[in-house]
């Protein structure tokens, strides 16, 4: 949370990347302009239309599409986490932070399916503090988790501050971030340093996860890593050393086998 030099946010993501799971359970330096969430139906529970701002400039042939649907999320809860993910991830010289690389699309689409349903999930008790290893232990599903998170954090900020989560100063947003992060908040039956952890976790993964997911907006965040994408084969490029990659990223969705139809790279 605390500010970083451009240089070593452009490690740490790359870092990040190396670890970073396929996109939970699936899974261009772009100039993508951010999704306004504004324009959303403000009724929860219903699912607004949201205008995903200009297409981004970006020589992928994934284009963003322009208006998305939230699946899961009501308006409140889209700002509240376009404001989370502005603070986890943020833009800056160097690119797009995970807000204009629509991480918030991609939780949604995650949210509203077999995953937030926690289908895969194991949710019998007894429900005890487990260690590390033994992962999340909890009886909610993704989706109830982050219902109720969202709501706790707005219910905090507004105690402390007479504010929603995302109206504060980003210096503020990231006190309770912090507090979160610590365990500090009251989320009732829900641990608020799991529930930061999920929304880390789920930040990082819209960010790097492949375009057709609904995250990672025109690339930004393979291009900001230098990840070149989902290329069906490299074999043409076996024998090649020491020539630089200037290709852009190319999603699952336009995988083919780089120089199967004669192509060459610079």
């Amino acid at each position: 949370m605390d500010a970083t030099p451009p240089t070593s946010r452009r490690a740490l993501l790359k870092a990040l990347a190396v670890g970073v799971p396929a996109a939970l359970g699936a899974a261009a330096r772009a100039t993508a302009q951010p999704a306004s969430v504004t324009a959303a139906t403000p009724s929860p529970g219903t699912t607004p239309a949201i205008s995903a701002g200009a297409a981004p400039a970006t020589t992928s042939t994934v284009a963003a599409p322009r208006t998305r649907v939230l699946g899961f999320f009501n308006t409140a809860e889209a700002v509240c986490m376009d404001a989370i993910a502005s603070r986890l991830i943020p833009d800056d010289e160097l690119g797009p932070g995970a807000k204009e690389a629509g991480v918030t699309f991609f939780l949604d689409q995650q949210l509203s399916g077999g995953w937030g349903t926690g289908d895969h999930f194991y949710r019998h008790g007894p429900f005890e503090p487990g260690t590390l290893e033994q992962g999340y232990q909890l009886s909610f599903t993704p989706a109830q988790m982050f219902r109720l998170g969202l709501e706790k954090l707005n219910e905090s900020s507004h105690t402390a501050n007479g504010k929603s989560f995302a109206e504060l100063p980003s210096s503020e947003q990231d006190v309770m971030l912090k507090r979160m992060q610590a365990g500090e908040l009251d989320f009732g039956p829900l641990p608020s340093a799991i529930f930061f952890q999920a929304l880390l976790d789920g930040t990082m993964e819209g960010f790097f996860s492949d375009p057709i997911y609904g995250g990672n907006n025109g690339m930004a965040g393979w291009t900001l890593v230098g990840f070149p994408g989902a290329y069906a084969s490299y074999a043409n490029d076996i024998d090649r050393h020491g020539v630089a990659w200037t290709r852009p990223p190319v999603s699952i969705a336009d995988a083919h086998a780089h120089g199967a139809a004669g192509e060459t790279h610079r």
